[in-house]
């Protein structure tokens, strides 16, 4: 349990873009979190200290974002909620409407950080309409997410206000190395999504993780997070549990050694990908298909 929720809440590390937008370090996602629960999560992982809420078009549980930051009292200008333009959303004008559905849904009047979650489909007049976006004040911050490599830079390279934020695959497993010396050299901050590697790769039984989280008296997922925090990544670990969202909340405030660090480093693999790798045929064709699939509105209409 947290000791003193204000003074934990003044404490958590924060990041600023290059806008001067401040954004906290560690936040709490909701990806497979249904839209009915949704609410009572959100709202809990407020009430536990979370200021940073992320969230997706695809995800299909905006409203209940929305619903659970209004359950939980706290005032909207303290909460930074991020949100995704989805493939099917793409192209000059359509995004832009999709980001007004996404105010409407979230009942808010502004986004703070929208990214263009994947890198298919006119990504370029997203872009252009995530630009206007910024002016028109509808959101605060713009980036990328899952835009790797050579993606990132051409799409940076194509327009004057550069990513605030790239979200990527990132935890112990694969640390992106590769990819954050390309941010550097824009500004661009790295945004962690599965930052546990969804369990993957045995993270809660893995002897260098579990060594260190017993001799500081950690849990192995606080450790694989300060591992990203104390690098100033910014963290997106989901649970729907309130013991566990308090439990990593608490990562913000471990310090590694320099020495630990070392030898978490020293766990990052192959540049294969421990969740998802965007490079393969398969995963683009379900990604493409994917809102036509899943989506309920559109599933209604097909009815």
């Amino acid at each position: 349990m947290l000791l003193n929720l204000s003074e934990h809440i003044k404490s958590m590390n924060n990041i600023k873009l290059i806008n001067g937008i401040s954004m906290p370090t560690l936040g709490y996602g909701v990806f497979q979190i249904d839209n009915d629960s949704c609410a009572r999560c959100v709202s809990d992982a407020l009430a536990c200290g979370y200021r940073l809420i992320d969230t997706a078009q695809a995800y299909y549980n905006e409203e209940g974002v929305g619903k659970g930051i209004k359950q939980s009292g706290v005032p909207r200008s303290e909460i930074f909620i991020t949100d995704k333009v989805w493939i099917s959303n793409a192209g000059d004008g359509h995004a832009m409407q999709s980001i007004e559905r996404s105010l409407k849904k979230l009942d808010t009047d502004y986004i703070d950080l929208m990214l263009i979650h994947q890198a298919f489909g006119d990504c370029y007049g997203t872009y252009r309409d995530l630009e206007k976006a910024l002016q028109q004040g509808k959101v605060r911050a713009i980036g990328l997410s899952n835009f790797l490599g050579g993606r990132f830079i051409d799409l940076a390279e194509h327009f004057e206000q550069k990513p605030m934020v790239l979200q990527a695959e990132t935890n112990v497993f694969h640390q992106q190395r590769a990819v954050r010396s390309i941010l550097d050299e824009y500004g661009t901050k790295l945004m962690a999504w599965a930052p546990l590697a969804q369990g993957l790769k045995d993270l809660y039984s893995n002897e260098v993780i579990c060594d260190i989280a017993n001799t500081r008296h950690l849990s192995p997922a606080q450790v694989a997070l300060a591992f990203l925090v104390c690098q100033g990544i910014i963290a997106i670990p989901k649970s729907s549990h309130r013991e566990r969202m308090e439990e990593n909340l608490q990562a913000v405030e471990v310090n590694l050694s320099a020495a630990e660090m070392d030898r978490l480093s020293k766990l990052d693999g192959s540049k294969a990908p421990a969740v998802s790798d965007f490079n393969e045929p398969n995963l683009t064709r379900f990604l493409l298909n994917y809102d036509a699939k899943f989506n309920p509105e559109r599933q209604q209409k097909a009815d």
